[in-house]
């Protein structure tokens, strides 16, 4: 049976720690690493229906990609929701592991997976790894070109069937011939200047500001924006088969709880 410690080992090299941007929290964050785990659980976020979800399951185990906690608090009580939910996961001897920015950015990580989801070629990092421990061809985001240019709505399409929504947004002139494309998935609007700088016609991201997507027009990129939730979620699906192949002894799920909570009406 494995533990919590050789779980967490083994996520520790699957998505290093030293990928993880400076400010967050990253690793083993609650729970006894000695304990044994038959049952564990992948989510996005830790929020109270996937919380519930997994005690309810009996993991042992839940690897959220979004961290809790994410800051550091002065006071654990049920007088607020990370509170409950942290002391609820305690008491039922649930342990939580997040690799949030390190998985962003491992080689088999987020943004790897979105680029080939798009069938990028030459694919690289999108702002090469400032940590002089990480290989040079890690770091942040990721850039590649396409087999061919395709405009910016058949580039549109392509990325809604890969991760399987039915809409998003789009900045720019949709007959607009994309080829060399950058991708960073979640909330990366600030990395649209780096795509710029190397001259791609189009980047990829969940979400971006008001002002971000103003700067991508007067710039002339396009910029897809296919939702936070989407552009990360099918990652945590892809972790649950990982973590199964690598202990097979494991019941691990993605969570059936969680799901985006904004709605396109």
């Amino acid at each position: 049976m494995p533990t919590v410690r050789s779980i967490a080992q083994f996520l520790d090299d699957f998505a290093p720690p030293e990928l993880a941007e400076e400010w967050d929290n990253v690793g083993l964050l609650v729970g006894d690493a000695g304990a044994e785990v038959a049952r564990a659980m992948t989510c996005l976020t830790i929020t109270p229906a996937s919380a519930s979800e997994a005690i309810e399951a009996g993991a042992r185990l839940i690897v959220s990609h979004h961290p809790l906690p994410f800051r550091p608090f002065k006071r654990l009580t049920r007088d607020t929701i990370t509170g409950r939910m942290l002391l609820d996961l305690i008491a039922a001897g649930v342990a939580v592991y997040s690799p949030h920015t390190a998985f962003d950015s491992a080689a088999a990580g987020i943004n790897q997976q979105l680029a080939e989801g798009l069938q990028l070629l030459d694919i690289r990092p999108l702002m090469p790894a400032a940590n002089a421990i990480v290989p040079p061809d890690l770091g942040t985001g990721r850039c590649g070109r396409l087999a061919r240019p395709i405009k910016l709505d058949a580039l549109a399409g392509e990325l809604k069937r890969f991760l399987k929504v039915d809409a998003l947004q789009v900045v720019g002139d949709r007959s607009k011939e994309i080829e060399l494309v950058a991708v960073a998935c979640g909330s990366a609007g600030e990395l649209v200047d780096s795509a710029i700088e190397l001259g791609c016609d189009c980047f990829v991201t969940g979400e971006a500001r008001f002002h971000t997507a103003l700067e991508a027009e007067a710039q002339g990129i396009g910029l897809l924006l296919a939702g936070h939730f989407a552009t990360e979620r099918f990652a945590v699906e892809t972790l649950a088969g990982v973590l199964g192949r690598q202990f097979p002894e494991l019941d691990v799920w993605a969570s059936r709880a969680e799901a985006d909570p904004l709605r396109w009406v």
